[in-house]
């Protein structure tokens, strides 16, 4: 069996006519893995209930009460808990940390009874845009092993992208779904924040984050996406299945759908000329599929990156405070209480960790939280307007995902060179509103070497989604 053009889609036709069984399209992504694995390093743990999981599935198919992803092989991101099973944050700190219950978002998926293939590398505790920061190494891009697979989804992105799984769960704070997608040639949505229920998501930045599907397809991630949306009583800031409704009033008509380009965004330095050149045919592209292009303006656009790497870490340091060696997790042993605190942190948090930890703390103290933190919330709120205001006029806005295409592992040696990769993405999370990365064409950085994917982002007003999974589709010429 050919899995590598296969989708969801045609999974589950091929499951229904019993033309596969569950468990022949299961043993055919756990080959790839076990080709793949040690090479790519996507999964931490593979799990070895895999078989009786799609025993249980081809019973539900076989009794006539399959749902769209009944036996549809997927892979989850080491931050989302499942009882039972490991669930590290690829940290040292959580290394044997089983979960006591599970996440919201997979509970909706073994209902359906999905089969859960393995957990995947990420960036630890979802800090950082390439997997470089994990504690169990670097997750490699399945188009070109010496680069970065994108973080902090990178093992969910490369699971897809080298068909390990047919789809994933991401979690995306800053970027971390749509960055991995873009470098490894898939479909990665950031949901409207609180579309998909936070619970049993290991926090970083709680006001930021949310969990979202990456699939090889846009038809793939909206049935992802559907099956896990909706509120939940164990978040509050979860919205209601109903509350998802279109408020586009051109949704019916392609030629009415209005694409705004902040162009303006696309001057300032850093951004790559093959990105450039990439967008600037994405966009004709998408004059010839019918879509009205509209140059807009987002004056304090450019301000996104700033507030985001102040909001962050203040959340970063908050949420992080619980994992002092006392409660769950790692505990080192020291003469005193203060010494098992600094032994416990010091040694099982990673660099990058401590450094959001510090610098969240810094934010928040006396003196500093009015010069940072309140500044950087008011800002906020002007971008959240300027984006209400933008999308009377456009139904949706345009942009690349990343400034570059993926990066050779340990290129990267300063942490703001790795922050800049989030230019474009960070906005979305802190304005709430949906995004998606697609899959844009490939480019050569020298004569040498792999064709490497680089991505496009559409954003959206709030729960807003369908129109991304529209105009996705029409772009990506997907029936």
């Amino acid at each position: 069996m050919d899995i590598s053009k296969l989708t969801i889609k045609e999974a589950r036709k091929l499951l229904d006519t019993k033309k596969i069984s569950v468990k022949e399209l299961v043993e055919e992504y756990l080959k790839n893995i076990e080709d793949k694995n040690k090479e790519l390093n996507v999964f931490l743990e593979v799990y070895d209930d895999v078989l009786k999981q799609a025993e249980e599935a081809q019973k539900i198919i076989d009794e006539g009460g399959a749902l769209e992803l009944t036996g549809i092989p997927l892979a989850v991101k080491d931050n989302i808990l499942i009882k039972g099973r490991k669930a590290s944050a690829a940290s040292k700190m959580l290394q044997n940390y089983q979960a006591t219950y599970t996440a919201t978002a997979v509970q909706k998926l073994i209902d359906q009874k999905a089969v859960f293939m393995g957990r995947t590398n990420m960036d630890e505790f979802a800090m950082g845009s390439s997997t470089e920061n994990s504690s169990f190494g670097v997750t490699k891009n399945p188009y070109d092993i010496s680069r970065v697979a994108g973080g902090s989804s990178g093992g969910s992105a490369t699971a897809v992208a080298s068909n390990m799984a047919l789809g994933a769960l991401g979690s995306d704070t800053g970027g971390s779904i749509r960055e991995p997608a873009s470098f490894c040639g898939v479909v990665g949505l950031k949901p409207t924040y609180g579309s998909v229920s936070r619970y049993g998501l290991m926090a970083m930045g709680s006001s930021l984050d949310v969990i979202g599907p990456i699939s090889k397809t846009v038809t793939d991630n909206e049935i992802i996406f559907n099956a896990i949306k909706g509120r939940d009583k164990m978040d509050s800031t979860s919205i209601p299945h109903s509350d998802f409704v279109s408020t586009s009033p051109n949704l019916g008509e392609v030629k009415k759908i209005k694409i705004g380009v902040p162009y303006h965004i696309l001057n300032q330095e850093g951004i790559s000329n093959e990105v450039k050149k990439n967008f600037d045919t994405s966009v004709e592209r998408m004059k010839k599929l019918g879509f009205e292009i509209k140059d807009i303006k987002l004056p304090n656009m450019d301000k996104s990156l700033a507030v985001y790497y102040i909001i962050m870490p203040a959340e970063v340091s908050s949420n992080m405070a619980r994992y002092d060696g006392i409660k769950y997790g790692l505990s080192l042993e020291a003469e005193n209480l203060l010494d098992v605190y600094k032994k416990t942190r010091g040694e099982g948090f990673g660099r990058e960790v401590r450094r959001r930890i510090i610098l969240g703390a810094y934010i928040l103290s006396s003196g500093y939280y009015d010069a940072y933190y309140s500044k950087a919330m008011m800002v906020r709120k002007i971008i959240q307007d300027e984006f209400k205001e933008a999308f009377k006029g456009v139904d949706v806005i345009f942009t690349p995902t990343t400034p570059s295409p993926a990066w050779k592992i340990g290129e990267k040696t300063s942490p703001l060179e790795n922050y800049l990769a989030d230019i474009f993405t960070v906005t979305a999370n802190i304005a709430g509103i949906p995004a998606i990365s697609l899959p844009s064409g490939y480019v050569k950085i020298s004569d040498n070497e792999s064709e490497l994917p680089l991505g496009v982002q559409l954003m959206s007003s709030h729960k807003n989604e369908d129109v991304l999974f529209k105009i996705g589709k029409k772009f990506l010429n997907e029936n």
